[in-house]
């Protein structure tokens, strides 16, 4: 009786009090292993912030007169502009397709622009945020894009991380803050959800969570349309798994079937209410000059760099510039990135986002921002990155950062030149 005494009393009076203590460590824990990823983050782009709108700041009359292009009576405004006029404008009326001609059009510009070329997601997200805050649709994307930039720099550090340890991956989340073009993650931009997406995606597939991996997929394929190379990558993935036997069938099958239902649902969508199935690639063609040439443009306007030719292409010349610097910078990582052999489906998903951009016309100046998807070939620059020492570190990413956000600012500008 006293044996069973002592041996059960205890066990009673530490029923009560054993989550206290087991939360509070799982909450160190979960500090411990993000915060350092969250706070470099965080730091890296109010520094590139910080140098982006003070230029901006600097252009105040151009903003005034431009209000549609250059922002308007505030600095923050130009958060809001372009992509970010037209995600304002779905969060408050919605969509209504249409292919509607340009009188007299005969150049690459026949249609006139139509909210339905943008993706619901994020203006969906947006209004959610607006009724639950009572934010405004301007303060409701900024809100949505830095919390979902966060979440792309924790999703980019898991990645980097599984290939090289927790430093690689802090590197990785440095370079997400800091990559020319990132001036968007903090904008009325769908750009920093649709990486969150398809971070945490392409994390759950290396570690074989595919119910997960299938969901975040679909979701991503209703923000933007370069989710098929997402989508590709986890047919591949599941299609490998299938044949090895690793998984069983129920769960890779699930997965592969769910994740292309979110891209071709929109389209199927806004086919159908425009009367032509094929809609949605003639709007953006017609209406934005978006359409897949084969990398015709791309190659013309690298080849165009040695000779010293500054026609049409480089009508932004700052920008584009920068854009073809880019382009060479992510072509010299892929092979890097081959070498660390990663899984297909960080091969697949990598090499088709590059084709996919890279493929397409489209306003060269944006060609930066486009490739931030293409975050794999972060991975062989954080493993390097990792044997130097944090402070050096932290130097060597603010001052890309200074220069990352003065790149946005000059770019910004010259794409509000009407």
């Amino acid at each position: 009786m006293t044996t069973t005494l002592k041996s059960t009393a205890p066990h009673r009076a530490a029923v009560p009090g054993t989550a206290a203590p087991d939360l509070g460590r799982h909450l160190r824990d979960t500090v411990r292993r993000h915060g350092p990823v969250l706070a470099l983050y965080g730091v890296l782009k109010l520094v590139g912030f910080g140098s982006f709108m003070y230029l901006l700041d600097s252009a105040g009359d151009f903003r005034r007169k431009h209000p549609r292009f250059g922002g308007g009576a505030h600095t923050w405004d130009v958060l809001g502009t372009w992509d970010g006029w037209w995600y304002q404008q779905i969060a408050l009326h919605g969509y209504h397709p249409a292919l509607v001609p340009v009188p007299g059009a005969t150049g690459l510009i026949t249609l006139q622009g139509n909210s339905a070329a943008f993706f619901p997601l994020y203006p969906a997200l947006m209004r959610t945020a607006m009724e639950v805050t009572g934010l405004g649709p301007f303060g409701a994307g900024l809100l949505v894009s830095v919390v979902a930039s966060f979440a792309a720099a924790l999703g980019i550090s898991a990645v980097a991380a599984w290939f090289g340890g927790r430093r690689a991956g802090l590197a990785a989340a440095g370079l997400w803050a800091v990559w020319p073009g990132s001036g968007v993650e903090w904008a009325v931009y769908s750009d920093s959800l649709y990486v969150a997406l398809a971070a945490w995606a392409l994390y759950a597939l290396l570690t074989r969570r595919w119910l997960t991996a299938g969901v975040l997929t679909f979701t991503a394929g209703l923000n933007r349309p370069t989710a098929v190379a997402l989508i590709a990558a986890l047919a591949v993935a599941a299609l490998l798994a299938l044949r090895r036997r690793e998984d069983g069938v129920a769960r890779p099958l699930t997965a592969m079937l769910v994740a292309p239902l979110g891209l071709l649902g929109y389209l199927g969508w806004v086919g159908h209410r425009m009367g032509d199935y094929g809609g949605y690639f003639e709007l953006q063609s017609g209406a934005w000059g978006h359409e897949f040439d084969y990398g015709a443009q791309t190659l013309d306007v690298l080849t165009s760099v040695p000779v010293g030719h500054f026609g049409y292409l480089f009508a932004l010349p700052f920008a584009d510039v920068i854009g073809v610097g880019v382009v060479l910078l992510d072509l010299a990582l892929l092979p890097l990135l081959f070498r660390l052999r990663p899984p297909a489906v960080l091969v697949v998903h990598t090499v088709l986002t590059l084709a996919l951009v890279l493929g397409s016309q489209q306003y060269f100046a944006n060609v930066s921002r486009y490739l931030l998807p293409a975050f794999p070939l972060f991975v062989p620059l954080a493993v390097a990155l990792r044997r130097i020492s944090l402070p050096c570190l932290c130097v060597l990413l603010g001052i890309a950062a200074l220069a990352s956000g003065s790149y946005a600012g000059y770019a910004l500008f010259e794409l509000g030149v009407p």
